[in-house]
């Protein structure tokens, strides 16, 4: 009779086995990371971003940087003892780097032992995990990968007998019993490696006898099946070893990375020790929780491997004498910037569907950069903190913040509070842009060297413009007044409505409208209002469209995602920059227009920036307010970065605020914060001539009130007037200054 029933049950369990052991799967998050921080001689960066960007990626400060991980700072050197890692674009080496910074430079970098270096590599900072159905932290290893020490460590303590028993070890039931009687507390317990893999895989946590029944049959079953070095290896990836929130902790490379910040391999025997230790009951003996219970438990393993010849005295004494060596915070990012990952996840949903990503074990490399993102979440809840006013109602706003050579999206915020999970107003709060869009119609304007330049006259002065059904439109300055004759430069650096307005009739409404199309996908109504910005856009449309000027006319989409490798470490997607080289008559426009941006900050709408000590970088930059106040706006770029803010609110009401009251105080926030280069136009197939105060002509420079402007080669005025008047020094300065 036992037979007829212990049969088929042996059967049943031995089919279980071998259909979900053999094909052992487990869920493996998908991790995002930011981009590695590349560092070269020479480049824009200060110590504060430095340690943001270490301090994202996990670093820990300590006295010497021995393990990878570590730094150290004195001032403005640091030392920093890298990671090795792989990304989208290959594997990169652990290094050992010392870095000088001064005057907001890296001045040098060379290694430990002082010999220069030409480039190093930070490896990124991880900012966000996407888990699938369940809410596990795990990364796959392979045995081999796994330190010996941690292997052996494992079964001396765990398992002493792993390498003889056949799944259930009656000897080590025993030894375990009188361990426990000896010392008065459980020290030891009679499992199995197998039995806990068995308990961990397919049984429920009941203290039954069919239980204990079940996990023996299960574990004899596994061995004689299977051989050792698979079930150990599955062990290490399945063993629990810790809670994160909501998110439970599998696996020695997760656990190394949560409570050390650090890969399996680079562990020393004190950390090993402490995560063996706390197998025995991970939520029991949290370091971070409870120190001194994962103390004492951490040193009684320490004690059982030098018993057992793992390590030897000296290797005891010292690894006894250690702190537990836990990081302060968990080494696994939640979610901390969604409006970035939002980004991300529209980007990649041409190649992925929309859940595809979760629990894949992928890893997807971003171009995040973590300072210049934490900057931006500070310049706008500090900024907006600074702006609200009582009585109205809260502000918002969106900010993104690019790359001006690669059209990298470096930071996105979509909330006051960053950490908010929610509408995304940096890409979905489309909104009226005013005279942000202005640029673009003088950038058609220039590109017509032989009709206009910068030095182009055109009346600022009240016209009425015939709309469709008998109606018209008058459109008015800021202040109210006209201004008569101005250059091209003036009215657009101090934003004239009706000198605006005029040119862009002479150009043509539509080709502004096709030029949107072109620079940035935007579909607007060629309307007159168009001209004044008459088109609801959101902050990253902005961007897309600055960021043909900033890149000195490149086209370049906009993108957040670097690459994708999947869990063996192998690319499974590239995203290579698709840029248009500049055309030649297409680099000349953009490089005067910049120009002309540049002279807003001087002299124009912008110059507040001069003001908050933002001269030396030579920004070029443009204010938008829509009508009533509603919306603030500010568009700018230095020789790095490219922003654009918005200020608004959700209720669409007046808030008081101008483009430069209002949007652009986060912008001149964020580009104090953020290490960047000078904007520097070059000449190239530029002229510089002094052009006469009263006549489209070229002059000398001594003549009254004379003043100097960049022409494309071989379109100069047709004709000289001279004069021999002392000398007067134009708004632009001289050739060396715009060099």
């Amino acid at each position: 009779m036992a037979t007829a029933v212990a049969v088929p049950w042996v059967v049943h369990l031995d089919r279980e086995v071998r259909q979900r052991f053999g094909e052992l799967t487990w869920q493996v998050p998908t991790r995002v990371f930011a981009r590695p921080l590349e560092l070269l001689p020479g480049m824009p960066l200060n110590a504060d971003a430095l340690e943001e960007e270490l301090a994202a990626a996990g670093y820990r400060r300590v006295e010497e940087p021995s393990l990878p991980g570590h730094y150290t700072r004195a001032g403005d050197r640091f030392r920093i003892h890298t990671r090795a890692f792989a990304d989208a674009d290959g594997r990169s080496p652990e290094q050992r780097v010392v870095a000088e910074l001064a005057q907001g430079r890296l001045r040098s970098l060379a290694g430990f032992d002082g010999r220069r270096l030409e480039h190093a590599v930070v490896d990124p900072a991880r900012i966000a995990t996407l888990h699938g159905q369940r809410q596990e932290e795990r990364r796959l290893v392979r045995l081999d990968e796994v330190p010996p020490l941690l292997v052996t460590g494992l079964q001396a303590v765990e398992d002493r007998d792993f390498k003889h028993h056949r799944g259930v070890d009656p000897t080590g039931i025993l030894r375990a019993a009188w361990v426990n009687l000896r010392e008065g507390d459980r020290r030891q317990g009679g499992s199995t490696l197998t039995q806990q893999l068995v308990r961990s895989l397919f049984l429920s946590r009941e203290r039954l006898y069919t239980r204990k029944l079940n996990e023996a049959a299960y574990a004899i079953i596994i061995e004689s099946r299977f051989d050792k070095g698979v079930i150990l290896e599955a062990y290490l990836n399945q063993v629990y070893l810790g809670q994160s929130g909501g998110h439970a902790i599998h696996g020695v490379a997760a656990a190394s990375e949560f409570w050390f910040g650090r890969e399996p391999q680079s562990l020393r025997s004190d950390e090993i020790a402490l995560l063996i230790g706390m197998i025995r009951g991970p939520s029991h003996y949290d370091p971070r929780r409870f120190p001194e219970r994962a103390l004492g438990r951490r040193n009684l393993v320490l004690g059982v491997m030098h018993e057992t010849g793992l390590i030897d005295a000296t290797e005891l004494e010292r690894a006894r004498a250690r702190p537990l060596g836990v990081s302060e915070r968990p080494g696994l990012a939640g979610n901390r910037h969604p409006a970035f990952l939002d980004l991300v996840r529209r980007q990649l949903e041409r190649d992925y569907p929309a859940d595809a990503l979760r629990g894949a074990g992928l890893s997807v490399y971003t171009t995040l950069a973590p300072s210049a993102q934490l900057a931006a979440e500070a310049s706008v809840a500090g900024g907006l903190d600074a702006l609200q006013a009582d009585g109205r109602p809260p502000l918002q706003a969106g900010l993104v913040v690019t790359d001006v050579r690669t059209g990298e999206v470096l930071a996105v915020v979509g909330d006051r509070d960053p950490r908010r999970v929610g509408f995304n107003r940096a890409l979905d709060a489309r909104r009226p842009v005013g005279s942000v869009l202005k640029p673009f119609v003088y950038l058609l304007a220039v590109a017509q060297p032989g009709r206009y330049s910068l030095a182009t006259v055109v009346e600022d002065a009240p016209l009425r413009v015939d709309l469709p059904g008998g109606r018209s439109w008058m459109p008015e300055n800021a202040d109210g007044r006209s201004h008569g004759r101005v250059r091209l430069a003036d009215a657009l650096s101090m934003s004239y409505n009706q000198a605006s307005v005029r040119l862009g009739l002479e150009v043509g409404v539509d080709r502004l409208a096709r030029l949107l199309k072109v620079l940035g996908e935007v579909e607007a109504q060629p309307n007159p209002s168009l001209i004044l910005g008459s088109v609801d856009l959101s902050p990253f449309q902005v961007a897309q469209l600055y960021q043909f000027l900033a890149s000195g006319g490149e086209v370049q989409p906009l993108r957040a995602v670097r690459g994708v490798v999947d869990a063996d470490g192998q690319p499974v997607q590239r995203y290579r920059q698709a840029i248009d080289p500049a055309q030649d008559g297409d680099s000349i426009a953009a490089r005067l227009v910049t120009i002309a941006l540049q002279r807003a900050v001087t002299d124009g709408t912008a110059r507040r920036l001069q003001a908050d000590g933002l001269g030396w970088l030579r920004p070029a930059g443009k204010t938008g307010t829509s009508n009533d106040g509603r919306d603030s706006w500010f568009a700018g770029y230095t020789g790095s970065h490219l922003s654009v803010a918005w200020v608004g609110n959700d209720d669409n009401q007046s808030t008081g605020l101008y483009g430069a009251t209002g949007a652009m105080r986060l912008w001149s926030a964020l580009v104090r914060r953020l290490p960047s280069e000078p904007l520097r136009v070059p000449d190239g197939d530029l002229a510089w001539a002094w052009v006469d105060a009263e006549e489209y002509a070229t002059t000398d420079e001594t003549c009254p009130q004379a003043e100097r402007f960049p022409f494309v080669r071989g379109h100069l005025p047709d004709y000289h007037r001279g004069c021999a008047l002392e000398r007067v020094r134009g708004w632009f300065g001289s050739r060396r200054d715009n060099e």
